[in-house]
């Protein structure tokens, strides 16, 4: 997409959301969800760090949509966090990744997309080396990327209707909280942080 008639916001959120669809491929192969032999992802190089593309049609298209549908919104300022969840077979979250963003909407110069790239970089260099802090992940388990919003899209936003309320369950109590990587450089800020339910949560909690 040409980004030079764009906004700064515009610019700004067309290159989160590319950073994005990259970054939850590499979660998901960090998790192992896919077996290596059936092909779901290859290694490519996204702002000069090798990473794993998610390449499985189905795979792919998913994460391409989730992620792309965002634009609109991570542009506006709406989008507050973005998580990828894992499941246990109880539909049960075990593991979250933020992703806490903030776009400065009175930013009005010109995008340095260098400076911007070189920031988000240093997240996928950390995604590499995050195994030894995750947890270990159930064969009969699931994922799904959700978003969460600052304040809701009018309904009469089209690109609204693309997202669905979450069934997630809920913990019940404040979970534990490692951070992985963070970055302050206007116009953007961005966090990223695991969650696991803290040691004293209800093993059967409800929403």
């Amino acid at each position: 997409m040409d980004r030079k008639n764009q906004t700064p916001q515009g610019q700004i959120a067309q290159v989160v959301v590319e950073f994005l669809e990259v970054a939850v491929s590499c979660i998901v192969f960090l998790k192992g969800f896919y077996p290596p032999r059936n092909g779901a992802f290859e290694r490519r190089r996204y702002m000069n760090v090798v990473v794993q593309k998610a390449v499985h049609p189905q795979l792919a298209s998913y994460i391409h949509s989730a992620t792309s549908g965002l634009l609109p919104f991570i542009q506006k300022g709406l989008v507050e966090r973005v998580v990828v969840i894992f499941y246990d077979k109880e539909h049960v979250p075990i593991e979250k990744f933020v992703f806490k963003l903030a776009v400065n909407q009175s930013y009005g110069f010109k995008l340095e997309e260098a400076n911007l790239e070189f920031a988000l970089r240093a997240f996928l260099i950390k995604l590499t080396v995050a195994e030894p802090v995750t947890k270990s992940f159930p064969s009969d388990g699931s994922w799904e990327i959700t978003a969460y919003f600052r304040s809701l899209p009018t309904e009469g936003q089209g690109d609204a209707q693309l997202w669905i309320p979450t069934d997630t369950k809920m913990w019940m109590q404040p979970p534990q909280i490692t951070p992985i990587k963070s970055v302050t450089c206007d116009p953007l800020k961005m966090q990223l942080y695991l969650e696991h339910p803290s040691r004293t949560e209800p093993k059967n909690s409800e929403a």
